[in-house]
């Protein structure tokens, strides 16, 4: 099956063709560096970084792009209230999207190009856009004239941009010193006093939001490139301005062979925000649970569907991604990391052989080739995601059954290499073999502790319970404080009492 990509400008699934022969140029909106990542930032890139992974690991060398916004009126704003230039702010969340990228195990992009080292690209597109009658000069800036290419308007939205004015979050300038309508959007803004500036042609000032996007792509990508995504929500206006601007100044069209959009998260069916307290940054989640546990959560379902996320959700991915890591596990204790020419011969996956071996090596195919069917089907990771439990299920029956000492070993050889690439090199689901190794020997000082432990814990248990029932709460609070000072954290259940190391 080739490739299928759902097209936002096409509005269907169409077959993937890059430009040039196994290459493929993409380029993915970047942040606006003037806080911390929240959740929504956590869908778009871990979507895209699935998206590239599959790409790469389907045979393409991919030129993957990534931009940061380093100068807006948020950061000026954010700078101020800091009391801080803005340059330090954006360094430090620069900074800290890194971390918490890498948290997530998200793959670098080749390049993030800021847009504050592209103002000159940014002043030169403009000064083409004018003289194509696409832009004019105010008293306040530059803005790209939308009615002179009246042909584009809606190309993403499919609505006509009045209708859409409403809903564009306030991005969308209804005023302005000489603008002649509220569709045109700024190219480049002039300097309010004791902002940072950079000199132009039309004065003092700054670009506008979409032009760097246009500047960036084509610096890096070329005039035409095959791939642009980002979030539902920069559609409009922010990509269909880039439409506008590069299709405009280059005189080609499309600039953009694939438009893909990621789908919104809400929380517990709302939409995410500060002002309805349910706001989390990534650090507030990965707090609470592993990185790796989110990363599941996001990616168990198809990049364009929205994501409903709430404490079940995340008690899910974690009890999935546990299955997961276990399976893993017991493939590579399996295995014993024996060189493959000195384990034995596995015997060809058959679905229709009545020898049972390799009737379910032929089921764990099936899974795998339904697996990369999905992930050719619009990067379906909801699909991709069952499929790799299907194999979890089928891995850990086999190596629990009555398999011989070097079917086992060959089987978990088989496993490990199939996780490591489907799991691992594609989902970007599992540690590293050196984080698992450190992961038990964790797991067995945790088990020695609670073993030498165990009988102590036994009876303060049985003490708090006696307490409890005879209403000494003193004495009650007095032993939960010395088993909380021992590192114990003890649930009360309907069966009694059950406790864990901290």
């Amino acid at each position: 099956m080739a490739l299928m990509i759902y097209d936002t400008r096409r509005k269907q699934k169409v077959a993937f063709k890059p430009i040039n022969s196994g290459n493929i140029s993409m380029y993915v909106c970047g942040v606006t560096v003037y806080d911390l990542c929240h959740l929504g930032h956590a869908r778009c890139y871990v979507a895209f970084d699935v998206i590239h992974r599959w790409l790469e690991s389907s045979g393409y060398d991919v030129n993957y792009i990534q931009n940061f916004t380093d100068i807006d009126d948020k950061i000026i704003l954010r700078a101020n209230e800091k009391g801080v230039d803005f340059l330090e702010l954006v360094e430090e969340n620069i900074n800290a999207y890194f971390e918490d990228m890498d948290a997530l195990n998200i793959l670098r992009a080749d390049q993030y190009p800021r847009c504050t080292e592209y103002v000159e690209q940014m002043i030169s597109i403009t000064e083409d856009l004018i003289a194509k009658n696409h832009a004019y000069v105010t008293n306040d800036g530059v803005y790209f004239h939308v009615e002179s290419a009246p042909e584009k308007y809606g190309v993403l939205t499919g609505q006509n941009i009045d209708a859409v004015l409403g809903g564009a979050g306030g991005r969308v300038s209804k005023t302005g010193e000489g603008k002649r309508d509220h569709k045109d959007f700024a190219l480049w803004k002039l300097a309010k006093k004791g902002e940072p500036s950079w000199p132009s042609p039309w004065g003092d000032g700054r670009p506008g939001w979409h032009i760097e996007c246009t500047a960036m792509s084509m610096d890096h990508l070329g005039e035409q490139f095959d791939i642009h995504g980002g979030g539902h929500d920069l559609r409009f206006p922010h990509h269909e301005a880039e439409i506008f601007q590069g299709e405009c100044h280059t005189g080609k069209s499309p600039v953009v062979n694939y438009w893909l959009h990621n789908g919104f998260v809400n929380m517990d069916g709302e939409k995410m925000s500060k002002s309805l307290g349910n706001f989390w940054t990534i650090r507030d989640i990965i707090a609470k649970i592993d990185p790796l546990v989110l990363r599941f959560a996001l990616i168990n379902a198809q990049y364009r569907s929205p994501i409903d996320m709430n404490e079940k959700l995340l008690h899910d991915a974690e009890k999935n991604h546990q299955k997961l890591l276990d399976s893993y596990k017991l493939a590579l204790d399996s295995w014993d990391n024996i060189e493959e020419n000195k384990l034995r011969r596995l015997p060809e996956p058959n679905l229709s052989s009545s020898e049972p071996l390799s009737h379910s090596l032929g089921l764990i195919e099936k899974f795998a080739e339904e697996f990369a069917l999905a992930m050719d089907d619009d990067f379906n990771t909801r699909v991709a995601v069952t499929k790799t439990m299907s194999i979890v299920r089928e891995v850990n029956r086999l190596l629990n059954s009555d398999l011989d000492e070097e079917d086992c070993k060959s089987v978990g050889f088989f496993a490990v290499e199939l996780f490591e690439q489907q799991a691992g090199k594609v989902l970007g689901l599992l540690p590293t073999r050196e984080q698992i190794s450190i992961m038990n020997e964790e797991s067995i000082e945790v088990k020695m502790r609670k073993e030498e432990i165990s009988d102590e814990v036994e009876e303060l248990l049985n003490q708090r319970t006696k307490a409890r029932d005879e209403k000494n709460w003193s004495e009650a609070d007095q032993i939960r404080d010395k088993l909380t000072e021992m590192g114990v954290v003890v649930t009360d259940t309907a069966e009694g009492p059950v406790w864990d190391l901290s």
